[in-house]
């Protein structure tokens, strides 16, 4: 009696053990299987993002890049805003044969003058660059000339000269320019007589001022006045992951008894003899503005091709530089007294 006991009792434990193996064996195994937590998953490693492809309303035949900065970089600018499509009207227009995108991370320098490092056009390439607007009549002219023949150029704005006319930059964006800076008041920044803070103020309030003026981020390009270029904010670019641009072929357009016949001549004869490179002119100059459709004629006829030279990444202004800005030209805001436009303005008829 004793013996069956002992054996009933040995089952009963037996099939207990089993049964509790079981259920923890398939309860591991349903975890496996089940979506986990918030906190699990942010536990988890996720995979890296895919990256995209960059789309715009031209095709982006070839990337620039610069070296790395050597220390972490701060959060990435907002990309460039994609300017529309426009349909050319001229079936033998010079057009744009390729557009580049510069990737400006580290400050890399173009235009042989002063910078070697980065020989991205091939034979018979150009850049059309203009520096110092936007000016009244003058740029508006230039404007006309490259529409016509549907082309792009890449614009170094001076700071002052965009509050005085935004309305003309924002014609030189929408037409679908590159538009970069040119300081706020074109000083020498190699002059002895401005301080190191002043020469950094003229650069930041000028890229604040193109800001305010295009109500966009400018493109991260930017011209010294006079190409002189200052050693300390060579370096200061790197930091601000701003590429700085000279030239190849100077147009010399804002000299006395720059005829725009001159001009053309000028510009013709050096790149001739060069083969390729980015030219230099002004569209604050009158003359450069009635020179622009023959010039752009003779490049056609002699076979040259525009490359557009764009930014993968907007500039960054700094906040304490759009605030004085603001603050130095009176622009109004809306105070602490703001009220919902609901309760401002309604409609009572239509």
């Amino acid at each position: 009696m004793r013996n069956a006991l002992g054996l009933m009792l040995a089952s009963v434990v037996a099939a207990v053990v089993i049964a509790a193996g079981g259920w923890f064996y398939y309860s591991a195994r349903a975890d496996q299987g089940a979506p986990k937590t918030v906190a699990a998953r942010a536990a988890d490693p996720l995979p890296a993002p895919a990256k995209l492809a960059a789309r715009d309303d031209v095709e982006t035949t070839a990337t620039v890049a610069a070296k790395p900065a050597a220390v972490a970089a701060p959060a990435p600018a907002p990309a460039m805003p994609m300017q529309p499509k426009q349909a050319c009207a001229n079936p033998n227009a010079l057009g744009v044969s390729r557009v580049v995108e510069i990737d400006t991370t580290g400050g890399p320098g173009f235009g042989f003058e002063h910078f070697k490092q980065f020989d991205f056009l091939t034979e018979k390439e150009v850049v059309l660059t203009f520096d110092d607007g936007p000016w009244p009549v003058n740029t508006p002219a230039v404007l006309k000339a490259l529409a016509d023949e549907c082309t792009k150029g890449l614009f170094f704005s001076v700071g002052k000269h965009a509050t005085y006319h935004p309305e003309i930059l924002k014609q030189v964006l929408a037409q679908g320019h590159t538009v970069g800076t040119h300081t706020w008041s074109h000083v020498n920044l190699n002059s002895k007589k401005l301080t190191e803070q002043q020469v950094k103020d003229e650069v930041e309030k000028g890229f604040s001022a193109v800001k305010f003026a295009l109500g966009t981020n400018p493109a991260p390009f930017f011209r010294f006045p006079q190409l002189q270029h200052n050693p300390a904010m060579v370096s200061y670019f790197g930091t601000r992951n701003v590429a700085m641009f000279s030239t190849e072929i100077d147009s010399f357009d804002f000299r006395k008894g720059a005829t725009p016949e001159k001009i053309v001549e000028t510009v013709m004869t050096r790149l001739d003899k060069l083969g390729k490179g980015i030219i230099l002119m002004h569209d604050f100059q009158k003359n450069t503005g009635i020179a622009m459709p023959t010039l752009l004629a003779r490049l056609k006829a002699g076979g040259y091709k525009v490359v557009q030279m764009k930014a993968k990444a907007s500039l960054q202004t700094l906040p304490e530089y759009d605030e004085a800005l603001m603050k130095d030209m009176k622009v109004p805001t809306a105070g602490t007294n703001a009220r919902p436009i609901a309760s401002v303005v309604q409609t009572i008829s239509q």
